[in-house]
């Protein structure tokens, strides 16, 4: 299988109070933290992980991955 790179999507959870990170590229990745900084080092050793478990292989002696975040903000109507 030929792999650029992994896509990790973080979003948080408002009723756990967690950030979550998934990814389509690696199958059985779902990691809670409760900051990003403290998801990142915890993503990157369960892919390390799940690439090895699930017999997932790269062309590159180095995998890319990414850590794409999503966050939802409001603020008050000015103009209301």
């Amino acid at each position: 299988m030929k792999h650029v790179s992994i896509i990790v999507r973080a979003e948080w959870d408002d009723e756990a109070n967690v950030w979550v990170a998934t990814s389509g590229d690696v199958e059985g990745l779902c990691i809670e933290a409760d900051t990003v900084e403290a998801l990142e080092p915890k993503v990157l050793a369960a892919i390390h992980d799940l690439l090895e478990l699930n017999g997932t292989r790269f062309d590159t002696p180095e995998i890319p991955v990414h850590i794409v975040t999503q966050q939802f903000a409001r603020i008050p109507n000015p103009c209301m």
